[in-house]
């Protein structure tokens, strides 16, 4: 039987959509606003994303990007100077068309991604080689007129990080792009403990106004795929629509080439469905709000010296981050299954006898069961818990990744993989359109990503024509 604090959460074996909302919401990551579409994400969830944000912003530091800071207003002449893009982004985008109660004489857009606003500034700037490169990113908020949404993954507003750089040479923007995906990669699977799928969208699948889109392809348990984060060749259309142009060491006119790349507050929602179980969210330790939290045992008796060896504990720790949880209106086992509700990575426990031992009990909220250590070592004890964790939590979610990984060599083969086993699908496909029309028809399933590593290695018929290629691409259905 479940203990009050996690009874209301569903099964996420049985009922996996009922559970991750139950999560969100229980654990006080983010609520339903009073507006249709929209979320308020709470401190304990903005927390989790400041975090991220952190260690994200220091590696583009540390390669050269510096923030910058754009209107959320778009002139609609801006939006539709990229003609692709207006054509891509035109169903997704909120319109203001009034000043107080007067008529706009042009409708301003609300950004659903700033390259528009930011390109327009770029044309300003940039007159000289001398200017290029250019390596800026934003912090801000992004709306979509989305239709159907869900906490985290799909909101009519959002959080984000996006990048805009111009480059002298079309190399150049793409070794750009190409870092961008690496740095993703890195942060997903060092920090979030998250496994991915990389590589190449196909035509169908890139943003809107780009010349090739990268993408970082996650699994969550219940077989789907979730975009974890993109990073785009802009090639020169931006720059032409917009009439960037620089001297070039020639004297030469030129237009510099462009890149984009964005992730978005929807890895929260990938963190909760990867890493959480029935009791809550497990968060892993790099990002997690509370890396651990100090719980005393209290009997009645030698209740301050408890206290005092919990103080003493809290400030050991030092470099972690952990609170000492002494209200005295809740009991300790509420408190044990609070905090595992919320995902802390390490529950410390000091009860008289810890105290009369010297000692403490360390929890993991993996599971894995409790462990007595000598307080002298422990932090020594916690840091080495908490790297373990994180490595498992990874190994862990990788395991069940690849569980649900398979191939197919023909359409009957593919139908079945859908069927038996949901995830990703890798299959021999030509390239041509109406072969992957006839594929999302008939499998309801989408193209998410071509692993560039996999790319002709071997040539196979394609599962929908039969043409011979060596191109493979991962199939899967999406959030």
């Amino acid at each position: 039987m479940k203990d009050d604090a996690v009874r209301e959460i569903p099964s996420k074996s049985d009922k996996f959509s009922e559970w991750y909302t139950a999560v969100v919401l229980k654990a006080e990551l983010a609520d339903y606003a009073p507006i249709r579409g929209c979320m308020v994400i709470r401190p304990y969830g903005y927390t989790l994303w400041e975090n991220m944000q952190q260690r994200l912003d220091a590696r583009f530091k540390a390669t050269g990007h510096v923030n910058a800071y754009f209107p959320t207003l778009v002139p609609e002449s801006f939006f539709r100077k990229e003609a692709r893009h207006v054509e891509g982004f035109a169903p997704e985008v909120w319109w203001v068309t009034h000043r107080g109660s007067e008529p706009l004489e042009e409708r301003l857009a609300l950004r659903p991604t700033s390259e528009a606003i930011i390109n327009a500034m770029f044309a300003k700037w940039v007159k000289s080689y001398r200017d290029l490169p250019v390596l800026m990113n934003q912090w801000c908020n992004i709306f979509r007129a989305e239709k159907a949404t869900r906490l985290f993954l799909r909101t009519s507003e959002f959080l984000w990080q996006e990048g805009h750089t111009l480059h002298v040479s079309r190399e150049e923007a793409e070794q750009e792009a190409l870092m961008i995906l690496d740095l993703y990669l890195d942060f997903v699977r060092n920090d979030l403990a998250m496994p991915v799928l990389a590589g190449l969208k196909p035509e169908s699948e890139k943003f809107a106004g780009a010349d090739r889109t990268y993408t970082m392809e996650a699994m969550m348990p219940d077989g789907q795929a979730l975009q974890a984060g993109t990073s785009h060749n802009l090639g020169q259309g931006f720059a032409k629509a917009f009439e960037i142009k620089y001297l070039d060491e020639n004297n030469t006119e030129q237009h510099p080439w462009g890149t984009s790349w964005g992730v978005t507050t929807r890895l929260i929602g990938g963190l909760v469905m990867t890493h959480g179980d029935d009791r809550g969210l497990f968060l892993p330790p790099r990002i997690a709000p509370l890396q651990a939290v100090i719980v005393p045992v209290l009997f009645g008796k030698n209740d301050e010296a408890v206290l005092e060896k919990c103080r003493e504990a809290q400030a050991v720790l030092d470099g972690v981050r952990v609170k000492l949880d002494d209200n005295p209106k809740q009991t300790a086992g509420w408190k044990y299954n609070q905090y595992e509700m919320l995902g802390v990575p390490v529950r410390v426990e000091i009860g008289p006898k810890d105290v009369q031992k010297q000692g403490a009990v360390l929890v993991p909220r993996d599971g894995s069961g409790k462990r007595f250590i000598k307080f002298a070592d422990l932090k020594q004890e916690v840091d080495k818990l908490l790297d373990e964790l994180q490595q498992s939590m990874y190994d862990n979610a990788l395991a069940r990744m690849q569980a649900m990984m398979s191939e197919a060599s023909d359409f009957d083969g593919f139908r079945a993989r859908v069927a038996e086993r949901p995830g990703f699908v890798k299959v021999h496909w030509c390239g041509e359109q109406a072969c992957e029309d006839r594929i999302i028809e008939e499998t309801k399933t989408t193209p998410r990503v071509m692993v560039l590593d996999e790319q002709d290695v071997s040539n196979e018929p394609c599962i929908a024509c039969g043409k011979e290629t060596g191109r493979t691409i991962h199939y899967a259905r999406t959030y």
